[in-house]
């Protein structure tokens, strides 16, 4: 009876180590350089990450991962471990988690603070109701500008107590390039126009200006627009702005390619750098990528929406800048409020409704034609704090990957 009792405590504690060496051999080859600190001793903190482990271990074998690629990390961000990965450090197209990188990069260098600003200049003399000079608008590639900002600006035309301006409407575009269009985009998206003079999110600024000056009353005597850019000697009219937050939420909630851009290029004209470029954004991308501990030049970054095709990232990259920004208050406190939450607003709205996810996770979505991407935070049984990304590509049925992924929400948030 004896020598039965202690065969058999042998027995389990073998299982055991097989099924814990199951686990822990496929993680090891995806970890965060950073991931070290002892777990609690109790039984439920122990019992947790394993049980998160099996759950997910489970859905490695889904039918869906036979044909298409998976990218997956989730990392406790309270035990600064992780918890599970798989390819988590093999590039793939992000989609709209691309927002990420850039929502994260322009609150590490800009700061919750920062403004948006579209400005209206003259110079000249003012004589019998007539300025003879020009009108200068100055674009800061606000997408918010719309027809009330337009108001304010016409507003003020109009106190200078004037009908005729005998000069130009110059539009004064050089915070950036000239480039229309992101790299790697396709031709026959509906892509908006990289203007840094928008109105409505549109490229009509200055004639949308002439036509409300003509129905105020002020006629341009030479009725032509040019390109240029502002001189000394000029005369502030009026300056529109909007908050960073302002912009940072439509462009996390409803995923708003331009709001992402217009994002990317603040990053390149910081500290006043004129005719800036994607490149200066990402410089500081990598400057950021380098400096939490990965390699930027394991990546590649095109653009700031993730519209582009030729963006790569992984899914370890992606945790560590969620991680980067869980650490930093003064990142979080602007980045968590934007990221939709499941079922309840954003892209996510109509997702995970019925489940442990509901209300619980805030991720970035991501959608390109053969890419689903979903990347954010949600908090585990226990109640820490999970940071994960999960990408899958070579997807023919966007359904699919997207109820995958909300199994391993599901996984990561029930008891």
């Amino acid at each position: 009876m004896k020598k039965t009792f202690i065969t058999a405590i042998f027995t389990l504690l073998c299982l055991g180590v097989v099924a814990q060496t199951e686990i822990t051999d496929s993680i090891a080859d995806d970890t965060l350089a950073a991931d070290s600190l002892a777990a609690d001793s109790t039984e439920q903190e122990l019992a947790y990450p394993q049980n998160i482990q099996v759950r997910l271990d489970k859905l490695m074998r889904e039918p869906l991962l036979e044909i298409s690629q998976l990218g997956l990390m989730v990392f406790d961000l309270d035990a600064d471990s992780t918890v599970f990965a798989a390819n988590s450090r093999q590039t793939l197209r992000p989609a709209s988690t691309m927002k990420l990188i850039t929502a994260i990069t322009a609150l590490d260098n800009l700061g919750g603070d920062y403004r948006f600003n579209t400005s209206l200049y003259y110079d000249g003399t003012i004589a019998e109701r007539t300025l003879i000079g020009n009108i200068y608008c100055v674009g800061g590639m606000d997408p918010l500008f719309n027809n009330d900002d337009m108001n304010a600006f016409v507003e003020s035309i109009v106190g200078m107590e004037i009908d005729t301006i005998r000069g130009y409407i110059v539009a004064d575009k050089s915070m950036k390039d000239t480039l229309r269009y992101g790299e790697g985009w396709c031709w026959d998206d509906d892509n908006y126009v990289l203007s840094p003079l928008l109105v409505g999110r549109e490229d009509i600024f200055v004639a949308t200006l002439k036509t409300r000056l003509a129905e105020a009353g002020i006629c341009v005597d030479e009725a032509v627009d040019t390109i240029g850019t502002i001189p000394v000697g000029t005369y502030a009219l009026c300056t529109r702005t909007h908050t960073l937050d302002q912009v940072l939420m439509p462009m996390m909630k409803d995923s708003k390619n331009l709001y992402a851009e217009s994002m990317a290029y603040q990053i390149a004209a910081q500290n006043g750098r004129m005719k800036a470029s994607y490149k200066h954004a990402k410089t500081h991308m990598q400057k950021l990528i380098n400096r939490i501990g990965l390699r930027a030049l394991d990546y590649r970054l095109a653009d700031g929406s993730g519209l582009s095709l030729y963006n790569y990232v992984s899914a370890q990259l992606l945790v560590a800048l969620l991680r980067h920004a869980y650490r930093n208050s003064e990142i979080f406190i602007h980045l968590y409020p934007s990221l939709p939450i499941a079922g309840v607003d954003g892209t996510l709205a109509k997702r995970m409704r019925k489940s442990h996810a509901f209300d619980n996770v805030h991720a970035k979505t991501g959608t390109l034609t053969g890419v689903i991407s979903l990347a954010g935070y949600c908090r585990a049984a226990n109640g820490h704090m999970l940071a994960f990304a999960i990408l899958n590509q070579g997807v023919l049925n966007a359904a699919r990957a997207r109820a995958f992924q909300d199994k391993v929400c599901e996984a990561l948030c029930c008891p």
